[in-house]
């Protein structure tokens, strides 16, 4: 169909999946280089005409590669998973080397064009849909590879959050539980008078405030209304 397209537009991109691989950086310790893969989705109105366009999907990736730190740890980590009334099952060993997170959101479908499979310029080659990842190949129906003369690339705008996870150990100071040592004694109806007699004498009850005091920044700076 693409052979006898005389234009192509982008309806839709939508992201499948990512691949990453985490990588120690030689001679630079505590550096992970973290090369990544997107997978998308896109859905294209082919116009062969002056009829109705056709809508067909196809798949888009690309690659990136970032370096970031993740310190060092070279501890083996060893786990048991609980089984209730059984032996616990014992958890292959573990490092606490870091993980890659990636969080992306649907990218922005910018522009869509079609070419001449020969007058490419970018560095890319055949794919081959047997070296796709299971989980793509079954978002599709039937995914296969054209091998006509023309191609359609596309121009995506891509949002995403690369980061790597370990887990680390905290030391959080802690109290225990306190129990008071002495005695709350709270005013009850047998001495009223007591506690009467820690009140101070309210002697600026007694005094109106003179002039000056109502001329005063502070006086005047109020929030009463």
């Amino acid at each position: 169909m693409l052979d006898r397209a005389i234009n192509v537009k982008f309806k839709k991109a939508e992201i499948i999946w990512v691949y990453s691989d985490v990588e120690a950086v030689p001679f630079n310790n505590g550096y992970f280089t973290v090369d990544l893969k997107f997978f998308f989705r896109i859905k294209l109105d082919v116009f062969c005409g002056v009829g109705q366009p056709t809508c067909i999907e196809g798949l888009a990736t690309f690659d990136k590669k970032v370096i970031l730190f993740g310190s060092e740890g070279s501890a083996k980590v060893f786990t048991s998973k609980y089984k209730p009334d059984e032996s616990d099952t014992q958890l292959w060993q573990k490092t606490n080397l870091p993980k890659a997170q990636i969080e992306v959101v649907d990218p922005i479908a910018l522009a869509a064009r079609l070419v001449e499979g020969n007058n490419c310029d970018c560095c890319c080659g055949e794919t081959d849909v047997n070296s796709l990842p299971e989980c793509v190949c079954r978002v599709f129906d039937d995914l296969i590879v054209d091998n006509g003369t023309k191609r359609v690339y596309v121009t995506l705008g891509l949002f995403t959050i690369t980061r790597i996870m370990r887990k680390v150990q905290l030391v959080v100071p802690v109290i225990d539980f306190c129990i008071p040592e002495n005695e709350c004694i709270a005013s009850t109806e047998n001495n009223p008078c007591e506690l009467f007699e820690r009140l101070t004498f309210p002697v600026d009850e007694f005094f109106p405030p003179e002039r000056n005091h109502f001329d005063s920044p502070d006086y005047n700076n109020c929030c009463c209304n």
